[in-house]
Parts: structure tokens; sequence; C-alpha cells
């Protein structure tokens, strides 16, 4: 099964305020960053541009919004909330009935997939081909 169906899958089984809000923000994504591409990883929404950008994860009483380098982002409207002592990522709890600042989440997506996209592109890792080696011969011995 494809990512967009996947994520179809889990706005339908949430089916309360986090699936609505899961929406939202999927939309606000792809609006945002149209050339964005939708993928499934950790059980979850991933957005990638580049490299990862950013994933939404459902949890009981509430949805984690994850920037994959979000300690490289500015946040001048203070949206990141949770995981503020992490190396490279920040995140956004969003809780039942919160307020989502749209116009400063878009700033935060837009500027994300920026800063993947000023990376030098990934290139798909090469498969290691297993080399055999030989022993080497010892001096004064014959090879047979």
């Amino acid at each position: 099964m494809d990512a967009s169906r996947l994520i179809d899958n889990r706005i339908a089984e949430l089916g309360d305020w986090r699936g609505r809000t899961l929406a939202r923000i999927r939309k606000l994504v792809l609006d945002t960053v149209p050339d964005m591409a939708e993928e499934w990883k950790w059980d979850t929404p991933v957005w990638s541009n580049n490299g990862n950008v950013l994933a939404a994860g459902a949890f009981k009483d509430y949805l984690k919004i994850n920037f994959f380098e979000g300690a490289l982002l500015d946040d001048p409207a203070h949206l990141f909330n949770a995981g503020l002592e992490a190396k490279a990522s920040r995140a956004i709890d969003v809780h039942e009935n919160d307020q989502i600042n749209e116009a400063a989440l878009k700033d935060l997506i837009r500027s994300a997939a920026a800063l993947n996209t000023a990376k030098p592109k990934r290139l798909t890792p090469k498969r290691s081909i297993k080399k055999t080696t030989k022993k080497p011969i010892k001096k004064g011995s014959s090879a047979k």
C-alpha cells in the first residue's frame, strides 16, 4: 500500500480530533510545499524533500509534529514546545482544543523544506559488493 493511502487510513482510524488535526496538518504541508513527498516510516506519516522534513505522530492525548532539523530553524512564534533538548529535532505537541497558528506553522514548514533543499542531493547508497580476499602466499611456500 502506498504512503498516501496509509496516511488516509491513519486519519480514518483515529476518528477523533487527532484525525481531523492530522488531516489539517497534512493539507498545510502539501499546500505550503507542493512537491513535498509523502512517506510512511516508523508507522507514522513523514513528509520529505531531499530527506526527512517532518513527521506527525498520534498519541493517546496529543499529536506530535516533529521537525527533523528543527534545531536549525528560526521559530519566532515559539511553536516548538517539545523535544527542546534534542540535538537536531524539535517538536510541536498539539492537544485537543489547541489553536494552531497556521501562518507560523507554514513558515516553519517552508523553512524546513528550504533547509533540506539547500543540502546536496541525497544519493541512494550503493550496495556494497562483498569482495573475496585471498590469503597471502608465504614466502618460500608454493601455491597449489
